[in-house]
């Protein structure tokens, strides 16, 4: 109990300092340059940019993004999980205020390096909710549904989507703000898949002699199992066992260190994997 308690405290100060780092960004960084970056974050924006342009109402920035992700947050809950939506509600409700009551605090005019460096605050914004088990909302609630039933790593399919709210972008407000913004998301889809890997994956190869001992390792690990295939030595000529399995990037480090500590001698391959069909065990989200 005191463990659990515990662990909410920290995912709360960290979903607190997560909401309030991504509202500072979009006010010091994306309204200063005129970006949109993509998702619901990137179309509250532009629907912002909308009604102050052609119906001169400032419209706040809470309500409209709370109403772009009714359908996300329902995925959210239908198919992700419900401690997991909640805590991803309490992050858009509180980037949201935060966005609407903090001052602007103008760092730079370059839109160049707004671009760049406003996108890897927002990817690692993002990354810490990730890390906690909630999201920004939007699309990630999309990405991750797509990566526990596709088994496929989405980041790009969700950096093609926002893609096309960029176009309307450009096609209202100037191509020159819709392709900076372009450049804001990619930082920001680059800097997620550097520091999270739970939905990426890894195809292992492992050479060994013990090759159920590290099967019942990879098992332990990652709640699945793995295939022993029969090898010969291209040079000694003798039996090897060869075990294939699948594995989130994140476990690979792990199981490496398994394999280590059962057979010094295992030889392993590991390569990433873009995509598969079938069944794979996913962590649930708390």
């Amino acid at each position: 109990m005191k463990e659990a308690a515990k662990k909410e405290t920290k995912r709360i100060i960290v979903i607190i300092l997560a909401s309030a780092l991504l509202a500072i960004n979009t006010k010091s960084f994306v309204r200063t340059a005129g970006l949109y970056p993509g998702g619901a974050m990137g179309l509250t924006i532009l629907l912002q940019g909308v009604f102050d342009r052609f119906f001169g109402l400032s419209v706040p920035y809470t309500p409209v993004n709370i109403i772009l992700n009714i359908i996300p947050i329902y995925i959210g809950f239908r198919f992700i999980g419900k401690k997991f939506t909640l805590h991803s509600l309490l992050v858009i409700l509180l980037t949201g205020i935060f966005t609407d009551v903090l001052p602007p605090m103008i760092i730079t005019y370059d839109t160049l390096l707004i671009s760049i460096f406003g996108g890897v605050i927002n990817g690692f914004s993002i990354y810490m909710c990730l890390s906690v088990d909630c999201t920004s909302g939007g699309t990630d609630f999309i990405s991750i549904y797509l990566s526990q039933k596709k088994g496929i790593d989405t980041w790009n399919i969700i950096l093609g989507i926002n893609a096309c709210i960029l176009i309307s972008a450009g096609f209202l407000f100037g191509w020159d703000k819709a392709l900076y913004s372009i450049i804001f998301q990619y930082a920001s889809t680059e800097v997620l898949h550097i520091f999270y890997k739970r939905y990426q994956k890894q195809t292992m190869l492992i050479i060994t002699d013990k090759p159920q001992e590290i099967v019942d390792g990879i098992y332990n690990i990652t709640h699945h199992g793995a295939t022993i295939l029969n090898g010969e030595g291209g040079y000694t000529h003798e039996d090897r066992a060869i075990i294939y399995s699948v594995v989130s990037r994140d476990e690979v480090k792990k199981i490496i260190d398994v394999v280590k500590a059962v057979d010094r001698s295992a030889f392993i391959n590991t390569f990433r994997t873009n995509e598969f069909s079938g069944n794979f065990y996913h962590r649930p989200n708390s």
